[in-house]
C-alpha cells in the first residue's frame, strides 16, 4: 500500500488559509480537520463552517476527526458542510458504536474511529470490520507539538497484525507528532498513512512549497519508501 499523507489544518497559518490550501491541493492527499468542543479536550479549534469554506476550494477529502464528546451532535453538519470522512473517537462511542458508524456511511461519507494513547485496540475491535480508518493518536488529544509516545508503536503493531488475521480493510493512520525523528519507526511498526502538522510540515520551511517537498525527502529518507 502506498503511504497517504494528510495535513492538519489546525497547525496552518489561519491569516493564509486560501494560499495554503492552493498549494496542499498539489501536494498530499487530503485534509484532516480536527473538531474539539472544549469538553473532551481542552481545546477548541475548527468548526463546520470551517469545514465548509475550505470545501469550496479544497481538491483533495478532508477528514473530520471529531475529538467531541457527543459525536453525534456534529455528524450531521459536517457531512453537510462536504466532509468526505468522519472519525470520532472510540472513547465516546461505545454505547451506540454500531449506529454511528451506520450513520456516518448513510451520509455518504468514509467511516473511521479514533483511539487515544491511553485506550487499547480491544476498545474497538469489534467493529473494526466496520470502518475504513483506523486513527491512532500518538500524543494526548488537544494541543500540536506534543512528544510522541513511543509505547504506541505496539498498538500500530497489534492493529496491523489484527487487520491481517481476520482478512479486514481498514487503513492505520497515525495522528501526532509524525515527523523525521518517527517516520521510520510508525512505517516499520505498520502504518499506512500519517497526519502531518507542525514538526511534519509547517516548521520546515517558511515557503509551504519548499516545506512539502522537504517533508516527502525525509519521509523516503527515512522509511526508505520511494513517493
Amino acid at each position: 500500500m502506498k503511504p497517504f499523507f494528510k495535513i492538519s489544518l489546525m497547525c496552518m497559518d489561519f491569516l493564509n488559509i486560501a494560499a495554503q490550501i492552493e498549494v496542499l491541493n498539489e501536494e498530499f492527499d487530503g485534509y484532516h480537520m480536527d473538531i474539539m468542543d472544549g469538553h473532551f479536550c481542552k481545546n477548541i479549534t475548527l468548526s463546520p463552517d470551517i469545514v465548509k469554506a475550505i470545501g469550496a476550494i479544497a481538491k483533495k477529502p478532508m477528514d473530520i476527526h471529531l475529538m467531541t464528546t457527543t459525536p453525534n451532535d456534529w455528524i450531521d453538519s459536517c457531512a453537510a458542510a462536504g466532509a468526505q470522512i468522519i472519525s470520532p473517537h472510540a472513547e465516546t462511542i461505545n454505547s451506540d458504536a454500531f449506529r454511528i458508524i451506520n450513520k456516518i456511511k448513510g451520509k455518504g461519507c468514509k467511516a473511521g474511529v479514533t483511539l487515544n494513547p491511553a485506550t487499547p485496540l480491544t476498545y474497538c475491535r469489534e467493529y473494526l470490520g466496520k470502518i475504513d480508518y483506523l486513527t491512532i493518536m500518538t500524543v494526548d488529544v488537544g494541543f500540536a507539538g506534543q512528544p510522541f509516545i513511543p509505547e504506541m508503536l505496539d498498538k500500530i503493531r497489534e492493529a496491523k497484525k489484527f487487520r491481517e488475521m481476520n482478512n479486514l480493510n481498514f487503513k492505520i493512520m497515525i495522528d501526532g507528532s509524525c515527523n523525521k525523528n518517527t517516520f521510520g519507526k510508525l512505517h516499520l511498526a505498520g502504518a499506512d498513512g500519517y497526519v502531518l502538522g507542525s514538526s511534519g510540515l509547517f516548521s520546515l520551511d517558511p515557503d509551504l512549497r519548499k516545506a512539502c517537498k522537504k517533508a516527502k525527502e525525509i519521509f523516503m529518507e527515512e522509511t526508505g519508501v520511494k513517493l
